[in-house]
């Protein structure tokens, strides 16, 4: 068992009773006293800035679904409170399932020709998004799993399921029912989980972590996309 860091501070006195007084009504800093134990904390701030894209898999097996969609991306940080280090990361926040194939009306419907239309693709958006407050915070220190080379943090809101989930992005298999928040950096998430660990053990006592999720302004319910995985249509309603 690690030894747990005490919270270190610098004492003074005025008391000339003391063995401590250094006289002419002088205070003087004269020991370091244990005052508390002190655990830091680790925090995931997955913000409302969009950053970029990334192709995930669908895994749906069936060659007229595109194999890929395009994801947005969002700014993530990850600090604690004793080195105050922050890494900037990549992270999706919209979960998309497949929904059903819809068909672009154009020249060909006129002449009735609908076989020749161009084929559109819809997925079904099911995020996590605050519902009430502008940033939502969890403490989710007692979730981490780490299963060779992936970390995940899975945890439950009311009745959805929500998962960080950090590794190869292309080995995971989205589940109905969750909501993903997948890390996005250039070594399959290994700098992610690297910074996890490195922190953890400096730290010294095993610290908490939480998560800060801010609510987005707009969510799209729904995403249609042409038969590459790229985005057609963004549904609000």
């Amino acid at each position: 068992m690690p030894i747990p860091e005490l919270d270190l501070s610098l004492g003074l006195t005025e008391n000339d009773g003391s063995v401590f007084y250094a006289g002419s009504g002088e205070g003087k800093i004269i020991v370091r006293t244990d005052s508390a134990l002190k655990q830091h904390t680790i925090s995931i701030i997955i913000s409302e800035q969009q950053v970029g894209s990334v192709n995930l898999k669908t895994h749906l097996g069936k060659t007229e679904i595109p194999a890929e969609i395009e994801i947005p991306t969002y700014q993530m940080i990850v600090t604690d409170d004793k080195t105050n280090e922050k890494e900037v990361y990549k992270v999706t926040r919209d979960t998309y399932f497949f929904k059903g194939q819809t068909s672009k009306k154009g020249l060909w419907s006129f002449l009735g020709l609908k076989f020749l239309e161009a084929k559109n693709f819809l997925f079904e958006n099911i995020p996590f998004e605050p519902l009430k407050e502008e940033i939502e915070i969890f403490d989710i220190s007692k979730y981490r799993k780490l299963n060779q080379d992936e970390l995940t943090y899975t945890f439950q809101k009311a009745d959805q399921e929500i998962q960080i989930f950090a590794g190869d992005i292309n080995e995971l298999k989205i589940e109905k029912g969750t909501s993903y928040f997948i890390i996005v950096d250039e070594k399959k998430g290994q700098r992610f989980i690297g910074d996890i660990l490195y922190r953890e053990k400096f730290l010294k006592l095993t610290p908490k972590v939480k998560l800060h999720v801010v609510k987005r302004k707009k969510v799209s319910k729904a995403m249609e996309t042409n038969k590459k995985g790229q985005a057609d249509k963004l549904i609000y309603i």
